[in-house]
C-alpha cells in the first residue's frame, strides 16, 4: 500500500467515526487497531499496539497533567479564585474599563491552573458578563477579554495543555512551559493596551460607577491577604522550574500541596469542595490519558505504515521556504479549529506536523510555542470557532454572532502580532529555556 492510502484509510477512517458521534479517543482506538490489524500482522499486530500504547502511559512526563489540574480545580472550587477575583476589582477603583482588566488579569490566573479554554470561556461568561453588562458595559467590552484570557492561559505556565503537547511531540515538558513566560507577559500587555485604547476611543464603552475609596492600609491588607497568597503559588513553582530546582512534576505537585495550604489557611476547604475537584480532575486526566494512549499508537501506525515519511518527503519535495511551510501548517490549524477541540488537533497534528518541523530545522520547543498560540487562536476564528458558539450560549440573550466576532477580532490580531514576533524574533521563546 502506497504511504498516501496509508495515511488515508488511518485518518479517513478517524474523520468517519467522528462524523457518526464517537468520541474522539475511541475513533483514534478504533482507528489504530484496523491500522495494526491492517499494517501490522493481524491480531498479534493488534496485541502488539495495545502494549506499546499502556507502555506510553507509564512516562513520567504526564505527572503534571492530574496534579495541575487539581490545582486548578482546588482554587476554583474552595473558593480562593473568586477571592482573588474581588480583590483584584476593589484595587483597580474607578480605572475606566477595569471589569475588562480585571477579566484579563483574574480570569488568566484561572484559565491556566484549569486547563480547559472551553470551560474557563464557559465560567467567566457567567460570572462576569451578567455584572459588566448591568454596569453599561458594550458588548465588545465584557464578551472581547473572556475570548482573549485562553491565548494567555494556554502559554504561561501552569498550563496542562502545554505539558500534553510537550508529551505527545516527545520533547522537554520544563522547557516548553518556560518558554511561555516572555510571550505571555507581551500578550497580557497587548490585551492591556487593546483596552486602554477602546476605553480611550469610546469612553462610553466602559462607563464610571461610585466605588467605595479604600485607603492606604486596606489596599495594602487586600493585596497581601488575598492576592500574594495566590499568585505566590504559580509565582514559586515558575521560579523553581527556571532556576532548575525542582523538575515539572515537582512543581506540579508543590503546586497542588501550595493551594491545598491556602485552602486550609483561608478556612475554605471542606469535604465537599475537595469531592468536586477531585473528579473534575479525574474526568479531565482520564480523557488526557485516552488521548496519550491514541497518539502514542498512531504515530507508530503512520511510522509502521510508511505514511509519516512519505508525507515528509511530499511536503518537502515543493522545495518550499521553511516559513512558507509553517504557515500552511499554521493555516491547517486555524482552519480544524472550527469544528474540533484543542486536544484533538493536538492528537491528529502532532505525529505529522512535529517530525516535519525537525525536518524544516526548526526548535522544537519554538515550534510547540506557536502551535500553542495556532491552537488558541483557531478557537477564537470566525465564523464557525468553538469558542464563539461556548460564548454565545453564556452571554445575554441578545448578543448576536456578529457582536461576538467583532469582541473576538481585537484580542485574535494581538496574538496574531505575538506570532510574528516569536518568528522575526525566536529568542522571546528561547532564552529562558536557554539559561
Amino acid at each position: 500500500m502506497e504511504w498516501f492510502e496509508a495515511l488515508g484509510l488511518l485518518i479517513g477512517t478517524i474523520l468517519v467515526l467522528m462524523a457518526i458521534g464517537m468520541p474522539v479517543a475511541l475513533a483514534f482506538l478504533a482507528a489504530n487497531i484496523l491500522g495494526a490489524f491492517v499494517f501490522m500482522g493481524g491480531t498479534r499486530g493488534i496485541t502488539l499496539m495495545l502494549n506499546n500504547g499502556f507502555g506510553s502511559l507509564t512516562n513520567f512526563a504526564l505527572v503534571p497533567i492530574p496534579l495541575f489540574l487539581l490545582m486548578g480545580e482546588i482554587f476554583f472550587h474552595t473558593g480562593l479564585g473568586a477571592r482573588m477575583f474581588n480583590a483584584i476589582d476593589k484595587l483597580l477603583g474607578k480605572l475606566p474599563g477595569r471589569l475588562s482588566y480585571v477579566t484579563v488579569l483574574g480570569g488568566t490566573a484561572f484559565s491556566t491552573l484549569s486547563g480547559s479554554s472551553m470551560g474557563s470561556t464557559a465560567l467567566l461568561g457567567s460570572l462576569m458578563v451578567p455584572d459588566m453588562t448591568k454596569r453599561g458595559y458594550k458588548k465588545h467590552m465584557s464578551i472581547g477579554p473572556i475570548l482573549g484570557t485562553g491565548g494567555l492561559a494556554i502559554i504561561i505556565p501552569p498550563s496542562a495543555l502545554a505539558v500534553l503537547l510537550a508529551t505527545l511531540a516527545r520533547i522537554d515538558v520544563g522547557a516548553l512551559l518556560i518558554a511561555g513566560i516572555i510571550p505571555g507577559l507581551i500578550l497580557a500587555s497587548f490585551y492591556m493596551a487593546t483596552i486602554f485604547i477602546q476605553t480611550k476611543i469610546d469612553p462610553d464603552a466602559a462607563p464610571a460607577y461610585e466605588v467605595e475609596p479604600l485607603g492606604m492600609g486596606e489596599k495594602l491588607s487586600l493585596l497581601v491577604r488575598d492576592i500574594i497568597p495566590m499568585l505566590s503559588v504559580m509565582v514559586l513553582i515558575v521560579i523553581g522550574m527556571v532556576g532548575g530546582l525542582i523538575t515539572p512534576s515537582e512543581a506540579a505537585a508543590f503546586g497542588a500541596l501550595g493551594v491545598l495550604i491556602l485552602a486550609v489557611v483561608f478556612r475554605c476547604l471542606s469535604w465537599e469542595a475537595m469531592k468536586k475537584s477531585v473528579i473534575g480532575a479525574l474526568r479531565v486526566t482520564l480523557m488526557a490519558y485516552l488521548i496519550v494512549f491514541g497518539s502514542a499508537t498512531f504515530s507508530q501506525l503512520l511510522a509502521f505504515s510508511g505514511a509519516s515519511s512519505g508525507l515528509i518527503k511530499w511536503a518537502t519535495s515543493f522545495d518550499l521556504a521553511p516559513i512558507a511551510m509553517l504557515l500552511v501548517m499554521f493555516g491547517v490549524l486555524l482552519l480544524l479549529g472550527m469544528f474540533m477541540e484543542q486536544i484533538s488537533m493536538m492528537l491528529l497534528t502532532v505525529p505529522i506536523f512535529f517530525p516535519l518541523a525537525v525536518t524544516l530545522g526548526f526548535d522544537p520547543i519554538w515550534f510547540g510555542l506557536i502551535i500553542l498560540l495556532a491552537l488558541e487562536i483557531s478557537f477564537t476564528t470566525p465564523p464557525f470557532g468553538l469558542l464563539l458558539f461556548v460564548m454565545k450560549g453564556v452571554a445575554p440573550k441578545d448578543t448576536t454572532m456578529r457582536e461576538i466576532y467583532g469582541a473576538a477580532i481585537p484580542y485574535m490580531a494581538c496574538s496574531m502580532l505575538l506570532v510574528a514576533l516569536l518568528i522575526l524574533f525566536p529568542q522571546l521563546a528561547l532564552w529562558l529555556p536557554g539559561l
